[in-house]
């Protein structure tokens, strides 16, 4: 057993390694991306010959990861929240389907939107899928439910949904760890028809994954990440999810004088709330997200008592917890430790210089104004949605990944010209190319540029699934060869550039455009290691 100053990310990834992970699956996606490259950089996971190529989408790697659990191994998957929208089928069907290896889906939510575009709550998908779900409060506990999730998913047969946000994810403590078990072998479930879906077998497997749910919530009951401290005061009882119960201790670092509920573990504890309700005048939670357990105490456990925290306005309805936050929801002093100072500048976020996408916007943007004024441009998920700032306030949408061709379709449909998307590299191949399909079966009179890097600069230089391939897919798709063009975005080839976009604006079809420059981050780094 040793200790190490660990990420949260970076505990979940040596617990899981650890607990004799066989794959690890995902795409990259802040703040869920240290957790595979820590995979992939670990000796012992290459020594154990551990999978840890990043996947195409986060579709493809919740269904690779249940694949590997089909055949009895235990796997991973991880992404951020958002990426739970893009795994959603196979995740919600893997409920019914249960498992055979353990399972551990880690979805890593962003409040406050730090780098994403809304702050949805993954416990809400666990919640609608019937999976248990573990919710951390340091990174000590993320390691120990890491290692032991693969076992408990083996134990009631279901995947374990580990939710974590920013904060835990990307800041470090000590933590310690445990022996390392062996993988398990291959072996297959005792149901040829676990895994088919089919109406009559999909009934009766979603009756099964009914009937485990007194079992799981008895497990939570049990469970020893869930804790009742009770309080000489009993005006106020508080619940604290995950990482709330850090900024509850903060502020009670000698103990609180009320009654706290510890949640870390999910289905909610029902004896422990009861016990809470009955005992309690009134009852706050602390919840770093959307107020899951709010509207849960409200549907079923209420019985009269006040129930405060984000949906009567006790704590804020968006963004991240804070000690401060905390403070102010218990009627504490307020001491602002964690403001920015006023001497710090905020800077918004900007392309770097020598980047290609400012290049490619500097030629769309002078072609487009000088002679389009009715032009509108969908833009995509990456780098490149820094176009939407100065100096080029470039782009008129950015709505989730991929999203930039099909909206550029459909307001092509309802008769915008031109109507152009742009999308990189990494995101057109996770899901730009089935819009382009849509594009190419209508002859949609569209220009989608593709501005290739050759990387997921994004999120910090890791391998694109279309590097190299790029027109090749588009080929496929059946985009007319001679309507693909590459070009280097330079500024030495502005008129090149420039003489390739209204040539293809003026074709009555589906054009592409791919300006390819190599990241100049990636191109420093590997200058750097050489």
């Amino acid at each position: 057993m040793s200790k190490q100053l660990l990420l949260g990310d970076e505990a979940i990834a040596q617990a899981a390694i650890d607990a004799g992970l066989s794959g690890v699956y995902a795409y990259p996606g802040t703040p869920s991306t240290e957790i595979t490259e820590y995979i992939q950089q670990s000796r012992t996971a290459t020594e154990r010959s551990i999978h840890s190529r990043w996947s195409t989408n986060e579709k493809t790697a919740m269904e690779a990861a249940l694949g590997m659990s089909f055949a009895g191994k235990r796997a991973m998957v991880c992404m951020k929240h958002v990426g739970m929208n893009v795994a959603a089928d196979c995740f919600i069907n893997s409920g019914m389907t249960g498992v055979k290896g353990g399972l551990i889906v880690v979805a890593a939510d962003d409040p406050g939107m730090h780098s994403s575009q809304n702050e949805q709550d993954s416990r809400f998908y666990g919640d609608f899928a019937l999976v248990p779900i573990f919710e951390p409060s340091n990174q000590q506990e993320a390691y120990d439910m890491a290692y032991s999730g693969f076992e408990f998913s083996e134990k009631y047969g279901e995947p374990v949904l580990m939710r974590i946000v920013t904060r835990l994810a990307h800041s470090r403590a000590g933590v310690e760890s445990k022996p390392q078990q062996p993988q398990n072998k291959m072996t297959f479930s005792e149901d040829p028809r676990q895994f088919i879906l089919l109406p009559g077998i999909a009934r009766k497997r979603y009756k099964m994954l009914i009937a485990k749910q007194e079992e799981l919530v008895k497990a939570s009951e049990e469970s020893p990440y869930n804790i009742y401290t009770d309080g000489p005061d009993k005006t106020l009882g508080i619940i604290a999810c995950g990482i709330g119960y850090n900024y509850l201790m903060e502020n009670y670092p000698d103990g609180c004088k009320h009654p706290v509920l510890k949640i870390g573990q999910y289905p909610l504890p029902k004896k422990q709330l009861e016990r809470m309700i009955e005992a309690c005048d009134e009852i706050l939670v602390l919840e770093d997200g959307q107020p899951f357990v709010e509207q849960l105490m409200k549907g079923y456990l209420s019985q009269g008592i006040r129930i405060k925290g984000r949906l009567d306005g006790t704590l804020s309805r968006d963004g991240e917890l804070n000690p401060d936050t905390v403070a102010r929801a218990l009627g504490k002093e307020n001491r602002s430790v964690f403001a920015v100072p006023s001497l710090v500048e905020m800077r918004p976020p900007a392309l770097c210089e020598g980047c290609g996408h400012r290049d490619m916007y500097t030629a769309l943007t002078e072609v487009l104004r000088s002679e389009y004024p009715l032009h509108k441009v969908f833009s995509d998920i990456g780098c490149y949605t820094l176009g939407a700032g100065a100096p080029f306030n470039a782009i008129d949408s950015c709505v989730d990944m991929g999203a930039s061709i099909t909206m550029a379709k459909g307001a092509a449909d309802a008769g915008l010209f031109p109507s152009v998307a742009v999308i990189g590299d990494s995101t057109f191949t996770h899901s730009g190319m089935t819009g382009l399909l849509d594009c190419v079966n209508e002859n949609t009179n569209v220009i989608i540029v593709i501005s290739d890097n050759e990387t997921t600069a994004m999120t910090g230089g890791q391998d694109s699934a279309g590097t190299g391939k790029i027109e090749a897919i588009c080929i496929g798709l059946g985009v007319d060869p001679t309507h693909i063009r590459m070009v280097v975005p330079l500024k030495k080839n502005y008129e090149e550039m420039k003489q390739i976009i209204h040539e293809e604006i003026k074709y009555q079809g589906v054009s592409v455009i791919i300006p390819r420059r190599e990241c100049v981050q990636t191109l420093s780094r590997k200058k750097k290691s050489k």
